[in-house]
């Protein structure tokens, strides 16, 4: 399949030469550091959920600022936050974001934001089958390993006038630890005791049967396209990005089949509610840590979520003034370019959180 997102290597590198930061004030430059004609070299990991919109804004901020390079390996949520938690990066990405015992492994501290939005899609591959509605009683148990061909009776009735071939249906699931994965389990955990008993929300679960693994989003992508019958999981961005047109529509918490979309996506992340107080061993750092498994409002697509840029709270004053450039541009000019990619832009009221949050890094 031809496209660049597919195609797309696993490292993110952009950049220029010099980076410069006023010693006595002024500009934009927030860090307050003193070291003129300073490079800073900023290097990530983690999720490939956002590598897509990561490229695209690594790519224009380092034409509009001089001096930083940006080097991000997109290689699955938990390698991330392993990355992370060692300090072998400067900033991670993840879309499990942590859990209270990640977080208390990182020395210094860490500020969690939520830096764009995004839906977890099911791509399938069935010639002729331009349209299918999943029904939330039945796309779990497709990947539970229970509904096993494609006209199984409870498929067939929500697709009346459809012909349904009687062709086994084969999983694709990723194989590496993937926080995309912790999206969609955590939904289908949310619509199904029957999956949160036998499989939970995990960003590297046991599959029942025996699935197709592919690592990354792209490579889940691929599977799918390159095998009739397949149906697996990727965020929207891959999707549309390789100009796939097999998407299910997936019925939602109100019984509206949904296909995703920025409004249906947007719809979904408006209904998420922030906690109260501090990030989990992180006193004084907002807690911006939400989920929207099962939105219930009908205009929502039923699998939407934040994903999250991983900071540290202390950090090289250089490196923190850099950083702060990019969340700023990444949650300001970059939303401009979410929807296009297959992203939820960041609605005003989390923008703002973010931003401030951001502060905290020096």
């Amino acid at each position: 399949m031809k496209n660049r997102y597919l195609q797309m290597g696993a490292t993110i590198t952009c950049g220029l030469a010099a980076f410069a930061f006023a010693s006595c004030g002024g500009g934009d430059n927030e860090g307050g550091g003193s070291s003129s004609s300073a490079k800073i070299n900023l290097n990530g990991s983690g999720a490939s959920f956002p590598q897509p919109i990561y490229a695209q804004w690594f790519s224009d901020f380092s034409k509009k600022t001089d001096g930083i390079r940006v080097d991000y390996q997109a290689k699955g949520s938990g390698a991330g936050i392993q990355d992370f938690t060692q300090k072998v990066v400067d900033f991670a990405g993840s879309d499990a974001a942590m859990n209270d015992e990640e977080l208390s492994q990182v020395e210094g501290g860490s500020v969690l934001l939520p830096i764009t939005g995004g839906e977890v899609v099911l791509m399938y591959n069935l010639p002729g089958v331009k349209e299918l509605k999943l029904p939330r009683a039945v796309y779990p148990e497709i990947f539970l390993g229970k509904v096993t061909k494609w006209n199984d009776p409870t498929i067939a009735a929500a697709n009346p006038g459809v012909e349904l071939p009687d062709t086994k249906i084969t999983v694709v699931t990723r194989s590496d630890s993937s926080g995309t994965t912790y999206v969609f389990t955590k939904h289908l955990s949310a619509i199904s005791p029957d999956f949160e008993a036998t499989v939970g929300t995990e960003k590297a679960p046991n599959w029942p049967g025996v699935p197709i693994k592919a690592p990354k989003n792209d490579g889940v992508a691929a599977q799918v396209t390159q095998n009739v019958g397949a149906i697996g999981y990727v965020e929207y961005g891959f999707a549309k990005g390789s100009k796939w047109e097999q998407i299910a529509a997936l019925e939602n918490k109100a019984g509206k089949f949904l296909v995703p979309g920025p409004e249906s996506g947007a719809a979904a992340l408006g209904s998420a509610e922030f906690p109260e107080g501090d990030l989990p061993h992180n006193e004084g750092v907002p807690n911006l840590i939400v989920w929207t498994s099962d939105p219930a409002s009908e205009a929502a697509y039923p699998i939407a979520s934040f994903t999250w840029m991983l900071c540290y709270r202390d950090m090289d004053d250089n490196k923190a003034a850099a950083i702060r450039e990019l969340i700023k541009y990444c949650v300001t000019d970059g939303q401009s370019v979410a929807d296009e990619l297959g992203y939820i832009p960041l609605p005003d009221n989390v923008k703002e959180k973010v931003l401030k949050a951001a502060e905290l890094i020096q």
